[in-house]
């Protein structure tokens, strides 16, 4: 509910090789609104599938505004003129719960030597979790921080199974900051670079995206393209021939979208650069969105 343009809806998918079988993929639905000056609300609701690992979860989201300009609404028509000017701080509390599932039912003893661990049957069991954030939005500029996942550390995320670790261990904490500009012009177009860094404490993974995005005003709407890179900070060994390398990951994504009226499409493939890599299909990811403008 940052920008005051009523109800936001929009539906994702996300899959990955599709050369490869129970490869991992993720459906995604959110909505969104402004309830009043200072108050908005959202909800996420999830499915992610790994190969015999599955999570579905569910999120609500309160956040609080602080408007520094009473014209908050940077789009009053669907384009990306400004015919207001926002400048607002908010911030943003999730609530929500997880619920993790590992299939072994198709799990078979080996020569015929049956292993204590393995159950043959679908495991589950769930958590909360809370997320938090802070965001500023200026009429040309973004900046957000998010801390993912730090109410709870489960221990014990299939089933009875308890681990002797610390909760260094066994935080899912993750955070994700990014900063973005919009550049106007006085043509139909505008673009906008921006950067998000994104980390891990379990694993201590760190990488950074580099985007750009080109927006073309049409009469109705506007459509968009762009290209992100993705860097890891972090690398896996491999040997190549009698010589050892080092690979990081790397993600090269062009996307594509168009927004006409109150309707929203985009659509991205990402390609993993690296001489070693699971499969060759590449990851694509579709959106489809609806806006409902309440004021109209």
């Amino acid at each position: 509910g940052v920008n005051l343009e009523g109800i936001k809806i929009r539906m994702t998918s996300r899959k990955h090789w599709l050369d490869q079988p129970n490869a991992p993929n993720l459906q995604t639905f959110s909505i969104d609104s402004r309830l009043n000056k200072r108050s908005g609300v959202g909800m996420i609701l999830f499915k992610d599938e790994n190969g015999y690992h599955a999570q579905t979860g569910l999120s609500l989201t309160y956040a609080h505004h602080i408007n520094f300009n009473e014209d908050r609404s940077r789009m009053n028509e669907p384009n990306l003129f400004n015919y207001g000017s926002i400048n607002q701080l908010s911030f943003g509390l999730s609530i929500g719960g997880v619920q993790n599932s590992l299939d072994q039912t198709s799990f078979v003893p080996f020569k015929g030597e049956s292993d204590k661990l393995i159950t043959q049957v679908m495991e589950s069991s769930g958590y909360f979790n809370m997320d938090v954030g802070v965001s500023y939005v200026n009429y040309n500029y973004f900046a957000h921080l998010t801390l993912k996942n730090v109410l709870f550390s489960p221990s014990n995320i299939y089933g009875d199974q308890v681990y002797d670790f610390s909760k260094n261990y066994t935080s899912f904490i993750k955070y994700v900051a990014s900063f973005g500009y919009l550049f106007f012009t006085e043509t139909p177009f505008s673009f906008e670079p921006s950067v998000l860094f994104h980390g891990s404490k379990l694993t201590s993974e760190k990488a950074i995206d580099l985007n750009l995005k080109s927006y073309y005003n049409l009469d109705y709407g506007y459509m968009w393209l762009g290209l992100s890179y993705r860097q890891s900070f972090d690398g896996a060994q491999y040997l190549d021939g009698g010589e050892i390398r080092k690979q990081s990951y790397q993600l090269v994504t062009p996307i594509f979208g168009v927004s006409y009226k109150d309707f929203v499409f985009s659509y991205n493939y990402s390609y993993q650069r690296g001489n070693i890599v699971l499969g060759n299909g590449g990851f694509h990811q579709l959106t489809l969105g609806y806006n409902i403008d309440l004021f109209n």
